[in-house]
């Protein structure tokens, strides 16, 4: 078993504003100038950030000269960051569904502010990311740029600010429009902090602790510390830390002398004790906070906080993965970086809504799919207790075809994405972001890639399975050659200009560099030639994609290689492999949420809906399914399908058994139609179908009986009667598990009202925090109506701003910002985010013959 032990950290982002805009701004981005934060909120961060995301001017045009102070930006927009224009637009057929049919283009932001540093202090701008080649300017003097989307990213402001007012400026270039495979967002859309220490100080990204061992009685953490001396001379200086528990408490104080020379950076280890460790855990964020104090000449010149949580991991290629010492199941999903109608630029409360539905589901834990995530997204998986796997890369060396994913035949200029500044650019992107992400406690292992193979000749060549004789199918087929013969190809095939086994071991290595506490991965889609061509070697877990028929295979011929799955499939036949192999650790499935982009069936289709939940966090049929399977409190849902188009039929017997028997076996990305409502003609027959984790379940139509089904004679886990419809209560019981659990779907007629349905009723005058407002139609007797669609408009008044709406269908492409849409299912979703500015918010939702609806939200 291999032991990866750590007290982990994480810098926490605060605001620091001050007075509010007095007018809401419908459709876009709020204008507000800064307000102080909470006291609350100044307590949880590092005290020397301050948020630089409001005031900013934005023009989407490949301007010329825009950097220089002199530039008239009046005519600009003013808006606040995170910012996506993308999202802004409307959805377009005649771009591509790669990237959601949503526009790319060149934008510029800029800001101007004041700023007075005293004698003895730097500034610093730092970027949570920008998608993507950035450029960015400080008083028409180039900083720098990037061009990799994903990552954060530091500037030192301190030698070209200005006395009065400075200008920072940012030229956006995303003409490259389908340089990923799903939508991607463009502009600053991820936090902007302004960093202010002095000259000798711990810089950004500059703490990194571990725990060497952790029992009953204590914690033995490991302390790392950069100090970065900016002065001509020599420093003398006292280093201070205290760590404080969850409940408050002081647990653990150490104070050492430190000499630094002039101009260099020191770096220094301690070792503290920390007694009785309340650990972080599944579902239990606790999280402790370390504050490190630097002192010269008896004062405090620097101090910064750090986040963190005590916990221990371990993997056994035989037994699978532990955390504090238990055997633990990963019930992962993957995830893209959109939030549907926010786009890419996605406040922490819309995360964290959709992160608590997974959690409902039963799901523990998230593959960020295929680049690193926001900061924020990482602080939430800290604090609700999610495990995290960090991925780095799409792309390396080659580039991936993004309209056709597999088959690499278009390398034109608007495609080309990150392997088209790799060489040069990958080093510093990976080590920027495990500087960020290091000390999470919710991070278990780092990804160094995504189904790379696709793109190096070898291995396709390599399998056996695009032979002229072969079936291809790599889903279900064992190899249809052997590992030897598989090696002996690919040592015949001449190396191309680079080769992945290297690049992999370059990419292991640095991670290795930074980080030994956790775990190596890469998710492969010819694990069978991955293995045998030295691919491997580079990782601790081999990640396999949709290639669970050859878990057994590799396990007995790789058996000191951990093996799991690293996406596949939302269905039970997926869950069922994991369930039946100790070895499996668990699985991430694709995907936990539909998202936008990687659509090339054609118009209108702006999103990929392999999710558990919809692009407005609705949750699915598959979500009930594997909450059947995730969740040990019982569970029962209903949902049915007509006979017709039903995958299910009556055979002679009056069983109900699948149309292509054993197919459940083999079922794909997307879940089988079927509908959740109760709506027929009548005598129609209808095929009903039940998810549940109880033993038995009974079927009532109307409160008379159809009959008891036990869980244990469906081998698909899917209970199935065939009834003929007739109108009424359809309500199945879940039996055998302790307390009843029911589940019912109501014959509907007309929408003749309107209800509304919010998470909060209360947000903060903050700028940022958000509410998420459900519309769903009601008939006269108040049965959700599902099957009758109308467009529901939103009026809303008071101090906050319209993000956006949907109604969470894949196939809507109607504007996001906007204040109306089409139902789906009903139901349709607006989301309004607070401006900093206290009082009411009053919404009013209405439809064309439909008795209009009312909420009140309260902003403070």
């Amino acid at each position: 078993m291999k032991v990866y032990c750590s007290l982990l950290s994480t810098l926490l982002a605060v605001c620091l504003a001050s007075a509010a805009e007095k007018a809401p701004v419908l459709f876009g981005s709020s204008v507000a100038s800064d307000a102080a934060a909470s006291i609350e909120d100044f307590n949880n961060a590092d005290i020397r950030e301050q948020d630089f995301n409001f005031g900013w001017k934005f023009m989407q045009d490949g301007l010329l000269g825009a950097e220089t102070p002199e530039f008239d930006d009046s005519e600009w927009r003013s808006i606040r960051l995170p910012h996506d224009w993308s999202v802004e637009h409307s959805f377009d057929p005649n771009l591509d569904g790669a990237t959601g049919y949503l526009p790319g283009g060149v934008g510029w932001y800029r800001k101007t502010f004041n700023l007075e540093l005293k004698d003895n202090q730097e500034a610093y701008i730092l970027f949570d990311g920008i998608y993507n080649h950035s450029d960015v300017y400080l008083n028409g003097k180039k900083l720098g740029y990037r061009p990799y989307g994903y990552v954060p990213f530091t500037y030192k402001l301190t030698d070209d600010l200005l006395d009065g007012e400075n200008l920072i400026a940012v030229r956006v270039d995303r003409s490259r429009y389908i340089d990923s495979r799903w939508y991607t967002g463009s502009g600053i859309y991820r936090n902007v902090t302004l960093v202010i220490v002095d000259k000798l100080h711990v810089p950004i990204w500059g703490t990194y602790v571990t725990t060497p061992k952790i029992d009953k009685k204590g914690a033995t953490a490991r302390i790392e510390t950069r100090i970065e001396n900016a002065y001509p001379g020599k420093k003398k200086v006292q280093l201070k830390y205290t760590v404080i528990a969850p409940d408050g408490e002081v647990v653990a104080l150490k104070s050492q002398g430190v000499s630094v020379g002039a101009g260099s950076t020191k770096a220094i280890t301690s070792d503290l004790k920390i007694p009785d460790p309340v650990l972080w855990d599944i579902g239990q964020g606790n999280l402790y906070f370390l504050k490190t104090d630097i002192q010269m000449d008896g004062k405090e010149i620097d101090s910064s906080k750090t986040r963190f949580g005590i916990r221990t991991i371990a993997t056994d290629p035989a037994k699978g993965f532990f955390l504090n010492g238990r055997s633990i199941a990963i019930k992962g999903v993957c995830l893209h970086h959109d939030a549907g109608l926010v786009g890419a630029a996605v406040p922490k409360g819309v995360w964290k809504r959709r992160l608590q539905a997974l959690v409902d589901g039963g799901s523990n834990a998230v593959r960020f799919s295929h680049q690193p995530a926001s900061r924020e997204f990482m602080e939430l998986c800290d604090e609700m207790g999610i495990l995290a796997q960090v991925e780095f890369f799409d792309e390396w060396d080659n580039p991936k075809d993004k309209r056709l994913n597999c088959f690499e035949q278009h390398d034109d200029y608007i495609s080309r994405g990150a392997a088209e500044y790799f060489q040069e650019w990958a080093e510093a992107d990976l080590k920027n972001t495990m500087l960020r992400d290091r000390n999470h406690p919710s991070v278990i292992m780092w990804s160094i890639g995504n189904e790379i193979e696709w793109t190096y000749p070898r291995y396709r060549q390599t399998t056996g399975y695009f032979d002229a004789n072969a079936s291809g199918n790599y889903f279900w087929q064992k190899p249809p050659i052997s590992n030897e013969e598989i090696a002996k190809r690919f040592q015949e095939i001449p190396e191309e200009k680079y080769v992945l086994a290297k690049t992999a071991k370059k990419l292991g290595d640095w991670t290795r560099e930074m980080d030994s506490t956790r775990p190596v991965v890469a998710n492969m889609i010819f694990p069978s030639a991955s293995h045998e061509s030295g691919y491997t070697d580079a990782l601790d877990i081999v990640g396999y994609s949709y290639r669970r028929v050859m878990y057994d295979y590799s396990h007995e011929r790789y058996p000191d290689k951990m093996i799991m799955g690293t996406e596949n499939l939302v269905q039970w036949h997926e869950w069922k492999a994991v369930e039946e192999r100790e070895f499996s650790p668990g699985t991430f499935l694709w995907t936990g949420i539909s998202y936008m982009g990687e659509v090339h069936n054609g118009w209108p289709a702006k999103a990929n809906s392999s999710g558990m939940l919809d692009v407005a966090a609705f949750e699915k049929p598959p979500f009930h399914m594997m909450k059947t399977l995730w969740h040990e409190e019982p569970h029962v849902y209903v949902c049915s399908q007509t006979a017709e188009k039903s995958l299910y039929r009556v055979d002679a017997s009056g069983k109900v058994v699948e149309k292509e028997p054993g197919a459940w076996q083999q079922r794909l990305w997307y879940w089988h139609d079927v509908n959740e409502h109760w709506n027929y003609s009548d005598g129609e027959d209808v095929i009903v179908e039940v998810y549940s984790n109880c033993p038995e379940v009974e079927l009532f139509l109307n409160d008379k009986s159809l009959g008891v089904k036990k869980l244990a004679d469906f081998e698909d886990r899917i209970m199935r009667w065939a009834v003929p419809f007739a109108r009424g209560e359809l309500k199945a019981i879940g039996k055998g598990s302790g307390n009843l659990v029911t589940d019912n779907i109501v014959t509907h007629t007309r929408a003749k009202g309107i209800e509304l349905e919010l998470d909060k009723a209360t947000l903060s005058a903050d700028g940022y925090d958000v509410v998420h407002v459900v519309a769903q139609l009601r008939d006269k007797k108040g049965n959700p109506v599902l099957s009758d669609e109308q467009v529901v408009e939103f009026d809303v008044e008071g101090p906050c701003v319209i993000l956006g709406v949907d109604n969470g269908y894949e196939k809507n492409v109607s504007d996001y910002q906007a204040n109306k849409v089409m139902t789906h299912k009903g139901k349709c979703l607006l989301i309004l985010q607070s401006l900093k500015q206290g009082g009411e918010v009053r919404i009013t939702a209405k439809s064309v013959g439909v008795e209009s609806a009312q909420a009140v939200v309260t902003i403070q």
